[in-house]
């Protein structure tokens, strides 16, 4: 059984739905309130069509102050942090000195000389301690900052009716505020590909937040979701989550050692252009061209989706696995994330997955994401 060292102030909540607390990344967290599939499929629709409120607290949260915090930031990212301005924040990559990914996280850029970096499973908090050691700068892990996922399309009509001005909030914004009485942070961030806001907050006002917010919402069809509806969000908005869709669930046939280049990943993109001096900069460019494999998508015949961890297979041999599938009557798709072979990975390729059961179902490769394909939801104004 896990040691969970960390506890949301929310914990009493979520049993009183019927979670039970599983570990995430120390903390007791709401995997599940049913786990059933018309549980799942209803919070999926909530946020997909109106608003689900999630706790997130188990992300990180590490004040980065003083006179070299962005120095250590930008060390250990890979963001050209000169670029965020105050009140804005942006997503990045963390890599390894061999340019391996080993964390993502959101940099979060507050005032001058003062930045929160929150980041999920991997070993980001231990690299920025690593090169803050002896600079004029100061490492603090917070958790007493909790954090909750507001995200849907009312999310926004329902915060404006008490912070007006939250319509105006560009993606990737920050708005230092009050709301229902207390004080909050809010980001026009989120792990769902949607229009939504997280909504960071002291352990002691988060259930007079959570409450508040659930009452305000509830006309609205907004309603507390189980950190599992994540998954759902994430496979047809094609955001990763480490180590689930990484060599350290899958490892290498040939032994090779864990690690996967963003190259690999498709997350090149998180590398300000030109920058040079982060940690693993070097090789990460050393290791265009040698990709591996691909994350990639691939599109399901029919409306079984695949299993966690399918086999895919091609031309009659396993060549990968899909990291995570969901069917959405939403959106009417049958999608996955997958791990295949670089030459697979384009639009249209013949494949096969086959499930835990033995039963096969005919699929094509294709890009992602699946929803959202412009951002123009998530980024979306007024």
């Amino acid at each position: 059984m896990a040691i969970l060292w960390r506890h949301s102030a929310l914990g009493h909540r979520h049993a009183e739905i019927g979670g039970e607390l599983e570990d995430w990344n120390g903390m007791g967290t709401a995997w599940f309130y049913d786990d059933t599939p018309e549980r799942a499929k209803a919070d999926y629709e909530a946020i997909r069509t109106k608003a689900g409120l999630m706790d997130v607290s188990g992300l990180k949260k590490v004040h980065v102050v003083g006179a070299d915090a962005a120095y250590v930031i930008d060390r250990v990212t890979t963001r050209n942090v000169e670029k965020i301005a105050p009140g804005r924040s942006t997503y990045a990559s963390i890599l390894n000195q061999e340019g391996k990914f080993i964390d993502d996280c959101i940099i979060y850029h507050l005032a001058v000389n003062t930045w929160m970096v929150v980041h999920g499973t991997g070993t980001g908090m231990e690299q920025l301690a690593s090169v803050a050691a002896g600079k004029n700068c100061e490492i603090l892990f917070d958790d007493d900052l909790h954090d909750m996922s507001l995200q849907g399309p009312v999310s926004v009509d329902l915060l404006a009716k008490e912070i007006p001005v939250i319509r105006d909030l560009a993606y990737f914004g920050i708005l230092q505020t009050r709301l229902f009485g207390r004080d909050v942070m809010i980001s026009r961030t989120g792990y769902t590909g949607e229009r939504g806001y997280e909504i960071f907050c002291r352990a002691k006002d988060a259930t007079h937040l959570w409450d508040s917010i659930l009452e305000a919402g509830k006309d609205m069809g907004v309603r507390p979701c189980q950190f599992s509806t994540l998954d759902l969000l994430r496979t047809e908005s094609y955001l990763l989550f480490y180590p689930g869709d990484n060599s350290e669930t899958y490892p290498f046939e040939d032994g090779t050692p864990c690690g996967d280049t963003l190259w690999e990943l498709g997350l090149e993109f998180t590398v300000s252009p030109g920058k040079i001096g982060f940690i693993g900069a070097e090789n990460h460019y050393a290791l265009k061209g040698k990709e591996r494999f691909k994350i990639y998508g691939v599109v399901l015949e029919g409306t079984t989706p695949a299993d966690e961890g399918a086999a895919l297979l091609q031309d009659g041999k396993q060549v990968g696995h899909v990291t995570f599938g969901m069917y959405s009557e939403v959106n009417k798709h049958n999608v996955g994330i997958a791990r295949m072979p670089v030459a697979a990975a384009k639009p249209g390729t013949k494949l096969v997955v086959q499930n835990a059961d033995g039963s096969e179902i005919a699929a094509t490769a294709e890009e992602m994401p699946f929803y959202d394909k412009d951002k123009s939801v998530r980024t979306a104004k007024g």
